[in-house]
């Protein structure tokens, strides 16, 4: 019975070619996007802010107040440290797999603003640092910018032929 099927697909194969498809991306082009990077160095700018604005429990705070104090300052580091890896990962993912050879021609110093975004992306994962947070931010705009201009106008044409 399995013979039988097989046959009949590679009949259908035959009559009915599949279209050859090709990308230059590991996903089909207008997938890619800097909107996880932006809210992520967003986010991590707000719980820096938050830390800094937090400062420090009193000497005389009581066990209570220690521990709803110590309780948010974790709970922001936690959040400020997995939000540093998410924008790291995303921006990897379009430096590695979307940008390609051709656009070092637009970008020459491609590699450097990406190497350097990855390294801010770790500083601000080790440290509370309201300058390294917003110079991750204006990193990741800049990234963002550079992306809307790699894309072109072909970007809306492409997520429209999706829909």
């Amino acid at each position: 019975m399995h013979l039988f099927f097989k046959k009949i697909l590679q009949s259908i194969d035959v009559i009915y070619p599949a279209p050859v498809i090709r990308a230059h991306c590991d996903i089909p082009c207008g997938i890619y996007t800097t909107h996880q990077a932006g809210i992520a160095a967003e986010t991590i700018e707000k719980m820096v802010q938050k830390l800094t604005d937090l400062g420090h429990h009193s000497v005389d705070a009581s066990v209570e107040e220690k521990l709803i104090w110590e309780n948010a300052n974790g709970r922001m580091t936690q959040i400020k440290e997995e939000w540093a890896q998410i924008c790291k990962q995303e921006l990897l993912i379009l430096w590695t797999d979307y940008f390609k050879e051709e656009h070092l021609e637009m970008f020459p110093d491609l590699h450097e603003k990406f190497w350097k975004v990855a390294k801010l992306c770790s500083q601000n994962k080790r440290e509370v640092n309201i300058k390294a947070a917003r110079e991750l931010r204006a990193a990741v705009d800049e990234i963002a910018e550079m992306f809307k201009k790699a894309e072109g106008d072909k970007a809306v044409t492409k997520r429209q032929e999706w829909l």
